[in-house]
C-alpha cells in the first residue's frame, strides 16, 4: 500500500518483490481482464457520445447561419448551398434554433463538476531534483484537496490506474530540465482531456520578498482574456482544479493571458476601512499551452484536440487563446 506521500508500509525489497509478482499475475487474472474490458467499453461509449454531441453542435451552427442569412435577405453561404433545402425542411419540422438556444456541452467530461470537490493527485517526473520537490510541495498548497505522491519507480500507467481506482478527478505531473521546472501536465480522469503546458519564469515562495503566509481557504479565480475556443477549453480545464470557494474567502488565484502566455499569480487581500491591500503569496510562474489531447496521459493513440504549430509562416500572427 502506498500513502499519499508515496511511502511504503513494508521494506523496499519485499515491496518490490511483491509488486513484481503482482504484475506477473495481473495479465492472466480474470478480474484484471474484466476491468480492462470495462474501461475499454466506458471509453468507447464516451467517445461515441462526444462524437454525437460534436455532430449535433455542428448541425445547430449550420442551421443558425442559414436562418440568419434567410432572415436578413443575404445570399446563402457557399458551404451551405448543397444542403440548404434539407436544413430548411428540418428547421420547419423541428423549429429553427434561436440565438439563445444552448448547444450540446462538448465539455461533457466536466458535466458533474461542482457536485463534488475535485481531488488531485500531484507527482513529478522520475528522479526529481531538490528544487522540483520544493516546487511540488508549494503546488500542493496551491491546489486544495491534493495528495502528493513521490514518483519513485511507478510508471504513468500505474499512476493513472491508481487515480481511477481511488476516485481522483485529476492528475497533475510536474517536469523539469536540469533542475529547473519546465513542464506541467493536467490529465482529467477517467477519460481526459490532457493539457500540456510549458513552464517559464518560475519563482517560488521563498524567493519572493515579503511573501505572506499561505491560506488554506478555497480561492476565488480571476481568469482574464481567454476568449477563443481553445482559451475557453483551457479555462475549463484549469478552473476545475479548484473547488467552489466561500463568498468571504480572502484568497485569489489569477490566470491572465497576454499573447498566449498565461501568467499564474497567487494573492490574499485584506480590507482596512475603505482600502484594500493585496499581498502576494506565491509561487508565481507562466504557462504556455502546446498540446491538448482527448485521452488521459497514459494513452498515446488518442486524437489531438489542439497542437501548437510554432514553425508555420503565420505563427507569429496567430493567437490561440
Amino acid at each position: 500500500r502506498v500513502h499519499a506521500e508515496g511511502h511504503s508500509d513494508e521494506a523496499p525489497a519485499a515491496g518490490a518483490a511483491r509488486l513484481a509478482a503482482t504484475e506477473q499475475d495481473l495479465p492472466t487474472h480474470p478480474a484484471f481482464a474484466t476491468m480492462l474490458r470495462k474501461q475499454a467499453r466506458m471509453r468507447r461509449e464516451y467517445m461515441q457520445k462526444r462524437a454525437a454531441d460534436a455532430k449535433e453542435a455542428s448541425t445547430a451552427d449550420r442551421k443558425r447561419k442559414l436562418r440568419t442569412a434567410v432572415d436578413e435577405g443575404r445570399t446563402v453561404p457557399t458551404e451551405l448551398r448543397g444542403e440548404a433545402d434539407a436544413l430548411l425542411a428540418e428547421m420547419e419540422l423541428n423549429g429553427a434554433p434561436g440565438p439563445s438556444s444552448s448547444t450540446p456541452d462538448l465539455d461533457s467530461e466536466y458535466a458533474s463538476a461542482g457536485v463534488a470537490d475535485p481531488r488531485i493527485l500531484l507527482t513529478t517526473s522520475h528522479d526529481p531534483s531538490s528544487r522540483l520537490v520544493q516546487f511540488l510541495k508549494e503546488m500542493k498548497l496551491v491546489f486544495p484537496n491534493t495528495s502528493r505522491m513521490n514518483r519513485g519507480g511507478h510508471t504513468v500507467k500505474q499512476i493513472v490506474e491508481t487515480c481511477r481506482a481511488d476516485g481522483f478527478t485529476d492528475l497533475v505531473v510536474l517536469q523539469e530540465h536540469r533542475g529547473v521546472p519546465d513542464g506541467l501536465v493536467v490529465s482529467h480522469m477517467p477519460h481526459g482531456p490532457t493539457a500540456y503546458f510549458g513552464l517559464a519564469n518560475v519563482t517560488m515562495r521563498h524567493d519572493i520578498e515579503g511573501a505572506t503566509n499561505m491560506s488554506e481557504a478555497y480561492p476565488h479565480l480571476v481568469i482574464d482574456n481567454l476568449t477563443s475556443k481553445v482559451g475557453a477549453r483551457v479555462a475549463t480545464i484549469l478552473k476545475h482544479l479548484f473547488p467552489v470557494p466561500k463568498p468571504d474567502s480572502k484568497r485569489v488565484v489569477s490566470l491572465v493571458n497576454r499573447a498566449d502566455l498565461l501568467s499564474f499569480r497567487h494573492h490574499v487581500y485584506a480590507k482596512e476601512k475603505a482600502d484594500v491591500h493585496l499581498y502576494e503569496v506565491g509561487p508565481r510562474f507562466d504557462l504556455r499551452l502546446y498540446q491538448i489531447k482527448l485521452g488521459t496521459i497514459d494513452q498515446e493513440e488518442v486524437e489531438n484536440e489542439w497542437v501548437l504549430r510554432p514553425y508555420m509562416n503565420t505563427a507569429s500572427k496567430r493567437r490561440a487563446l
